[in-house]
This record gives C-alpha cells, structure tokens and sequence, in this order.
C-alpha cells in the first residue's frame, strides 16, 4: 500500500555558483576531449563525483600531480595555494581555474594583512582544501581555529586580523568576534563569508518548520552539509540525513505525511529529484 507521501524540493537548496561554474567548466572540457584531471574531490559528493568520473573525470591528489606534465588539470572551487601555481608552471600543466571569486578574494585580502605583518586568524575548518589555500597565503603562519574553545585569549596578540573560511556560520563568525572584543583584544573583522552559502541558513530554518519531517541530502565530506543539516534539525527534529538514494527506509515514514527535501551547497538538484521519485514509489 502507498504512503502517499506528499513531498517538496527546497527550490533554494543545490549548488551555490562556484560549484555550478566548476562542474560547467569541467563539463565542457569532457565533452571536448573525453578526459580531465581534477585536484581533489570536484564536489564533496559522491554521487556527483561519480557521475563526472563515468565522463572522463580523474580525481588526483598533489602527489599525483607533482608527476604530471604536458596536461590539462582542473582547480576546483575551493582554491589552490602559490605552491600549486608554481608546480604547474614548472611542469608545463594547463590549469583551468575553477577557484571561487569569493575565495580568490579573501586569499588576497589575507596576503594583503600578511604583508603587513598582522597578527592573523583563521576561522575554519583544519585541513579543509579552502583553508590549505587561505594558510598557505600567510606562509603557514596564521592561527587556523575550530571553535571558540580553542583559542586562549590570555596569550593572544592584544589586536588581531581576523578572518573566516566562506563556508562557515556568519552568526558563530561574530560571536567569537565579539567575544575577543569583550575580553579586550582589538579585532580587525573581515567578513568573508559567502552570503550565498550563508543565507541558507535562514532560509533552512523557514523551509524545515512547513514540514512532519525533513530529508537533507549531503555528502558526508561536505562541511557545509553538516552545519545545514545541523540547521534543519534544530529547527525540525523530524530531519533525516542521507548520502544517496539506498539509505532511505520506508520505516521512517508515515502515510500522508508532508516530507520537505533540501541539501547542501554540494548536493545537486538530480539527487535530490532522485530522492524525491524515491519517495513516491513508497
């Protein structure tokens, strides 16, 4: 017997523009020539990630790329450090520029503070692609931190540069801002926080509360996925996480229920329409 479940796509959900100018990118060269290496993941989202594999797409990591010459090779989204540039000059590799403007910006802006000898900060995600690239424009020597937990105020620089992945929550951003100041250390904000990424919160919280239960599709790569996710089940406790369409349980629904579906800034919208056609065979 059908649940009869009756269900809505997030219409704001899916990928924000730098993934979409990416895949393009990406898209148009394998349908030229068939075959293209990409530095790191493309996309955190596997299925995604498959789907460009199926089309030529071969994902590599920096020592694969160190032994590389005379190709084609793709920088995603996230951005790449000097380093990278520098490899690809010397071993005559064609670079296709996928980096986000939003993250080109705030590496210069961070270059910018380095060279001027500020104390820097980085709000982000340790060992993150985006943060490797951000480090990487102050030497290595800006202070990368999670949370606000792990700063010790009392041995910091009385005034600091601070900066935040463009990824990360704009309301934890401030507070940790706020809270430096309060404590009395002198900070400089740059706000380089994608808006795109960042109004999805708000967004989430409105279209998670119309629903008996939410289902977020995300990558378990993304961090974004997991800060949405995070978001939506605050807002709706009825919200399920899943990587692709086979983790869906007819168990966890009921008939005649009103199921939202929304994802991350990585989760294409075909998933999604995926998860939906799903659903409704239930």
């Amino acid at each position: 017997m059908s649940l009869n479940l009756h269900i809505t796509i997030d219409p704001n959900s899916g990928f924000c523009f730098g993934v979409v100018y990416a895949i393009e990118m990406a898209e148009e060269i394998l349908d030229e020539e068939g075959q293209l290496y990409c530095l790191g993941d493309i996309v955190h989202n596997d299925e995604e990630v498959k789907r460009l594999q199926a089309k030529g797409l071969e994902i590599i990591d920096l020592h694969r790329f160190s032994q590389l010459s005379n190709c084609k090779v793709l920088i995603r989204a996230h951005g790449e450090p000097a380093s990278t540039y520098k490899t690809a000059l010397e071993k005559n590799i064609e670079l296709i520029d996928a980096s986000c403007p939003v993250v080109l910006k705030l590496q210069n802006r961070i270059k910018n503070s380095y060279d001027k000898k500020e104390p820097l900060y980085i709000y982000g995600k340790r060992g993150h692609a985006e943060v490797i690239g951000l480090s990487a424009q102050a030497n290595d020597e800006a202070v990368v931190f999670e949370s606000w937990e792990e700063l010790d105020v009392a041995t910091m620089p009385k005034k600091i540069s601070l900066f935040s992945q463009t990824t990360k929550s704009t309301d934890s951003f401030y507070t940790i801002s706020n809270r430096l100041q309060a404590s009395g250390i002198e900070v400089e904000v740059n706000d380089t926080i994608c808006r795109q990424v960042s109004n999805r919160d708000k967004d989430l919280r409105t279209f998670a509360s119309k629903y008996d239960k939410v289902v977020f599709v995300s990558g378990k790569k993304s961090s974004n996925g997991k800060v949405l996710y995070n978001v939506c089940k605050e807002t709706n406790p009825n919200t399920i996480f899943i990587s692709e369409v086979n983790e869906l349980y007819s168990a966890s629904f009921s008939t005649g229920e009103n199921v939202g579906i929304c994802g991350a800034t990585s989760t294409p919208m075909w998933l999604m329409e995926q998860v939906k056609d799903e659903l409704l065979k239930l």
